[in-house]
């Protein structure tokens, strides 16, 4: 049977997280996996080097008090930890989805690379735990997760809502393709309405893989708009989802490096921060 991985913590997009798997794993007849990652820095206290500063009975005393703390803080982050997987698996069953639920502790990409094996899809939140206090930054480990993953990722908005009018930010890239040859195949997409939308300037190069495009989707029995406009893809694509009432971006993720991202931004940070809808990333 098909599955579906899906990465909530306790934030508030724990909820859309479920939501949007539950419309992805009906589509797709699939079972999904809940995982929460507990991180090491959440139930470890790592103290500093006290070894010139402290006698060596007040040490002791101070690194046997830290341990207990440790425990305790793991102990604590593990119970709200089943508590949060519990609440999703129900939400889950209440949507008529078969759900399991893994509690891990470790790296989160790692630990993602290990459960994707089998998984069609990888569902994440926009932004994690701290979401309400920084409403503009995206979460710490949205990127890791997209980079690292081999599946397409579906990034949750904050609420979940019926999903019928899908875009394709087009690029003519690799990823790109990949995710028109998706659509194409998955009965994720079947009887969605489908656009591309592709960004630049009008070159004979850049229309005959918008044509591409169109030919295969419409091979596989969409009736597809698509248009081939000037601007920045940022302002362009955003106005367009927001025009037309888009309900899923779909897009290829992180075409630069880091380093070069951080000289010339990223479009895909971009649509994740502005768009108020999910958007489906593949690399």
């Amino acid at each position: 049977m098909t599955k579906l991985l899906a990465l909530i913590d306790a934030s508030v997009y724990a909820q859309s997280v479920c939501d949007h798997a539950a419309w992805a794993a009906a589509r797709l007849d699939a079972s999904v996996e809940v995982l929460h990652v507990l991180g090491r820095r959440d139930t470890s206290s790592i103290p500093a080097d006290y070894t010139g500063s402290l006698s060596a009975d007040a040490r002791d005393t101070l690194l046997a008090e830290l341990a207990a703390l440790d425990e305790e803080k793991a102990r604590l982050a593990q119970k709200r930890g089943r508590l949060v997987l519990d609440e999703a698996k129900a939400r889950l069953a209440a949507a008529g989805i078969d759900a399991v639920t893994s509690l891990r502790l470790g790296d989160l990409t790692e630990t993602v690379a290990e459960r994707e094996v089998d998984a069609e899809l990888v569902v994440i939140g926009k932004r994690g735990e701290a979401a309400d206090f920084a409403k503009l930054h995206l979460g710490s480990n949205l990127e890791r997760v997209v980079r690292a993953s081999r599946r397409p990722v579906l990034v949750a908005a904050r609420a979940f809502r019926p999903i019928e009018r899908v875009l394709v930010a087009f690029d003519g890239g690799a990823s790109a393709l990949k995710a028109v040859d998706h659509i194409a195949r998955s009965p994720m997409f079947a009887g969605l309405s489908c656009r591309l939308l592709m960004v630049g300037a009008e070159t004979s190069d850049a229309r005959k893989k918008l044509d591409g495009a169109v030919a295969q989707l419409a091979a596989a029995g969409y009736v597809p708009k698509a248009d081939l406009v000037p601007g920045q893809p940022e302002q362009v694509i955003a106005q367009s989802v927001e025009r037309e009432g888009i309900d899923l971006l779909v897009m290829g993720a992180y075409g630069h490096s880091r380093i070069r991202n951080l000289i010339v931004g990223s479009t895909t940070v971009e649509m994740v921060r502005s768009c108020k809808i999910p958007i489906m990333m593949f690399r």
